[in-house]
């Protein structure tokens, strides 16, 4: 299977092939201070920029198929997962996962989207958006946690899908009101992370939450750049303007004090280096979860309400 390559990523890509050939010609002959300079200028060329990439090619990663999601950071983060089914009314939603875990020995309950993989690409493909019975499931999950109380860690990776009446199954307006306010109220630590995309009300309603992270290279917004660039400009060649417009990835939220950190890749984005990225979440959300285990209930709850109530409050 080719690997997909990012237009951004073409100069790169070359010298890693440059490199490959120069490592099978040195078979024969030495050529290890030739390969040792290439490897040199490959280093410096990925620091110089993947340091001065766009929102647009930020975006561009956070979609990459071949980018760590939801499943791949359940298996390789947590221990001990044991994954819960169904809504307990209509049936069961497997764009939504979740189940019982352990982090860094820390019980916890955790959910996420879920990803299909293509059979003939091996690629993964985006998240489909959640039906009634899939917000009926992740309130189910939550409220576990509540009655056991264990802290509640979510993994949103939802792409922007334009709403059509197919997806309007019954009960979906009720089932995302319920999973918005259980959120909001519950009485237990929660921790989200956007670890790709976050759009539309998918994404919104894994993302409230104690704690707010997103992965460098992921963005979250109610709409896409190209929705956005359809809608103001009729066109989608202005999808990248709509992005710089925007202001969507993981720095800009943060200077907009709408969410609460930003968790670093790996350089060239977390598929470039799995085993990497899974470290350094892992690391992070146990830090983050040993730090708000501390709050007393009621005293997480007063701050959570005041965090979404300062939401969009203007101060000259």
């Amino acid at each position: 299977m080719t690997k997909p390559i990012l237009d951004f990523e073409q100069p790169i890509v070359q010298l890693e092939e440059k490199i490959a050939e120069m490592r099978e010609l040195g078979k024969a002959i030495d050529l290890s201070k030739e390969i040792a300079e290439l490897e040199r200028r490959t280093d410096n060329l990925r620091k110089e920029i993947y340091s001065n990439l766009t929102r647009w090619q930020r975006i561009q990663i956070a979609r990459h198929p071949l980018r760590p999601n939801s499943v791949d950071y359940i298996k390789n983060i947590f221990t001990d997962f044991i994954e819960l089914s169904g809504d307990r009314v209509a049936g069961d939603d497997t764009s939504i996962i979740g189940g019982i875990a352990k982090i860094g020995g820390i019980p916890v309950v955790v959910l996420g989207n879920r990803k299909t993989k293509d059979k003939k690409t091996n690629l993964y493909k985006p998240a489909p958006i959640p039906s009634a019975e899939g917000f009926r499931k992740a309130t189910r999950l939550i409220k576990i946690a509540e009655r056991l109380a264990k802290p509640v860690i979510t993994l949103v990776d939802a792409p922007y899908n334009v709403p059509y009446p197919e997806i309007e199954s019954p009960g979906l307006a009720n089932a995302i009101s319920n999973q918005l306010a259980e959120m909001t109220a519950l009485r237990t630590p929660t921790l989200s992370v956007v670890i790709g995309e976050g759009a539309s009300i998918a994404a919104l309603s894994l993302a409230i939450a104690d704690r707010l992270l997103m992965l460098e290279n992921s963005w979250f917004s109610i709409v896409s750049p190209e929705k956005a660039a359809e809608t103001l400009w009729g066109s989608l060649d202005f999808k990248e303007q709509a992005a710089e417009a925007m202001k969507p990835i993981a720095r800009d939220l943060l200077d907009l004090s709408l969410i609460d950190d930003i968790v670093p890749e790996p350089i060239g984005g977390a598929h470039r280096n799995n085993k990497m990225m899974f470290e350094i979440l892992k690391k992070k959300l146990i830090a983050e979860l040993k730090d708000i285990r501390r709050e007393k209930i009621e005293r997480l709850l007063k701050k959570r309400r005041e965090k979404y109530y300062a939401k969009g409050v203007w101060r000259e």
